[in-house]
């Protein structure tokens, strides 16, 4: 798993359209848009290796959490992002890993949202800039 993270003042989102994704959510009031503010904004791309890799889920939650803990922020975004690598995991395997990873941050006391999985949307950043506001990481 590889993702980057920017520290955000704020965070909207707007679903737009579907993409060429086999596997998607159906939109609904409540995940057609979203916005938060100090939030810790997650670009995720889940890999093929990771089908395989049982503590995938705990470590990528641990490098979160340790990111956040540094930044004092509780609330984060979790946006699937297949740009970041060319090995992908099937969509399903995708979808199924940030559903529970979303879970688990919850249960850890954190406000989070995941933008509908298999859309496309308009995104508003507002990032901060200081020496840990962006972040890569590969779990």
């Amino acid at each position: 798993m590889r993702f980057l993270s920017f520290h955000c003042e704020s965070f909207s989102y707007d679903t737009t359209e579907r993409s060429r994704s086999p596997i998607y959510e159906e939109l609904n009031e409540e995940n057609k848009e979203g916005h938060l503010d100090n939030v810790i904004v997650l670009f995720i791309s889940v890999e093929k290796k990771d089908e395989s890799d049982e503590s995938i889920l705990e470590n990528t939650k641990k490098e979160i959490k340790s990111i956040c803990s540094q930044l004092k922020v509780k609330n984060i975004i979790l946006l699937s992002f297949a740009h970041l690598f060319a090995q992908l995991s099937s969509p399903k395997f995708a979808l199924n890993t940030l559903k529970q990873l979303e879970t688990n941050l919850v249960k850890d006391g954190f406000t989070t949202i995941r933008p509908p999985f298999g859309w496309f949307n308009e995104l508003e950043i507002k990032a901060k800039g200081h020496p840990l506001s962006r972040i890569s990481r590969r779990i």
